[in-house]
């Protein structure tokens, strides 16, 4: 069966990429090898934001203010595991809708390559002129003795679990087990993060990183920074010990739950890449600014390139994959890419950080501002949270901003449509922000640059 585009993955960046080619007259297969929407829809983005809102709503509760007093209540998992089922299927069924009344054609199964041109799935085979490789990616392990047991839950096995544990060891401090943490604090596990780099949220700005990590203490998560994790074994009471080095060390922890989070890895395996002349390596598929494997008519996009792995950097790369195709040309920038952390409080970052401006000899200007004298924060009840930009000296244009705070991933986007529009701070103060609102933080920050 001829196809024009054969896309294998229908998560963020296959789906997307199929509805867009399906838009401009193409005729699509998408090889679907898990459940539509991908990680990020199943067992990554969706699911967790759900969690992270209902943690939100307990630490409202419990918070002492609001005018409540006298509340009792108590934290019903089985519910919090039905709404986030609820609206995952929800979504998950919309993405279907869309793929079938656009006339995307939804082939079930794995895709392995059989040639250059045709993609087996089963017994049946699949040709097309151009192909899209969006496979994802999966989660790793350290590879040490325990890591592969079964008491060992990665990202998506911690999505299974019926019940709160009462204490949970994180081994990675990034962006995965950093949200994990944070929402099962507030759940009411006792949760300690082992993360190997001196600071957590390490691609995060240093200030963002060390400011989180003294609010997330404060909310009672303890961090071990620094740490070398070694094994993880169960004794004879069932519980689990993480050993760790620290500064030369042995050290443990022992806990109910351990959840591993130390980063993904691309879904290559399988797929048959060497029958199509595909190059690649554990590190993912090598493409180049276009998408473009070194064969030049299959692309790939999203984690399984590992170029960036986040589910909107996905999407747009499906956009420039599609696009040279097609011949046409964009100006999609994919240098600049914001990015968040939905911790409580919330982290955002777009643009780049202090550190990489010293490390490339830019020399800047930095403005920062603080939640506790925004009157919006204040009145939220949200007062813990700094706003930090990053300007450019010679231009004066903004090149980096970095925020932790309520919404901060929201006004990080606010501040990446100034950098895409090579605002200075001059445009910027003569830009009018409403009162009172969060994204008067930003105001501020500017005004501070000295």
């Amino acid at each position: 069966m001829k196809s024009d585009i054969i896309i294998i993955g229908a998560g963020p960046g296959g789906y997307e990429t199929a509805l867009l080619a399906a838009s401009r007259g193409k005729k699509v297969v998408l090889i679907n090898g898990g459940r539509l929407g991908g990680t990020c829809l199943n067992e990554g983005c969706i699911p967790t934001k759900c969690m992270v809102k209902d943690a939100a709503v307990v630490n409202a509760c419990n918070s002492g203010e609001f005018g409540l007093s006298d509340l009792n209540f108590r934290l019903d998992f089985n519910k919090v595991v039905t709404r986030r089922q609820h609206v995952v299927e929800q979504l998950r069924s919309g993405v279907d809708s869309m793929l079938r009344k656009a006339g995307v054609e939804i082939v079930e199964g794995k895709g392995k390559f059989v040639n250059p041109h045709t993609v087996a799935v089963g017994e049946r085979e699949f040709e097309a002129d151009n192909i899209i490789i969006a496979t994802g990616s999966s989660s790793k392990a350290l590879p040490i003795p325990g890591a592969d047991e079964n008491f060992v839950m990665d990202s998506s096995a911690i999505l299974k679990i019926e019940y709160v544990p009462a204490s949970l060891v994180i081994v990675g401090g990034g962006v995965i087990g950093l949200e994990f943490a944070s929402v099962f604090s507030s759940f009411g596990s006792e949760v300690t993060v082992v993360e190997y780099m001196k600071n957590i949220a390490p691609t995060f700005d240093s200030d963002i990183s060390k400011r989180l990590k003294q609010s997330l203490a404060k909310r009672g998560i303890k961090i071990i920074n620094g740490a070398s994790v070694k094994k993880i074994e169960q004794n004879s009471e069932y519980q689990i010990v993480v050993t760790y080095d620290l500064k030369g060390k042995e050290e443990s922890l022992t806990a109910s739950d351990v959840l591993m989070a130390v980063g993904r890895k691309p879904n290559v395996e399988d797929l048959n890449l060497e029958a199509a002349g595909v190059e690649f390596s554990a590190r993912g598929i090598s493409v180049n600014d276009d998408m473009r494997t070194n064969v030049e008519h299959i692309y790939a996009i999203g984690d399984v390139n590992a170029r960036m792995m986040l589910a909107h950097v996905a999407s747009y790369q499906g956009i420039r994959a599609l696009n040279s195709i097609d011949g046409i040309k964009d100006n999609i920038n994919f240098n600049l890419v914001p990015a968040a952390l939905f911790t409580e409080p919330e982290c955002g970052s777009v643009g780049k950080t202090e550190e990489q401006c010293k490390e490339e000899g830019i020399a800047v200007k930095v403005g920062k501002s603080f939640f506790r004298a925004n009157g919006k924060a204040l009145a939220a009840g949200e007062p813990d949270g700094l706003c930090k930009l990053i300007f450019d000296a010679e231009t004066d244009k903004i090149i980096g901003a970095h925020i932790m705070g309520a919404e901060a991933a929201l006004l990080v986007q606010q501040c990446c449509d100034f950098i895409t529009a090579g605002a200075t701070r001059e445009s910027i103060v003569q830009t009018i922000f409403g009162h009172p609102t969060l994204a008067e933080v930003i105001l501020s920050a500017v005004h501070s640059v000295k």
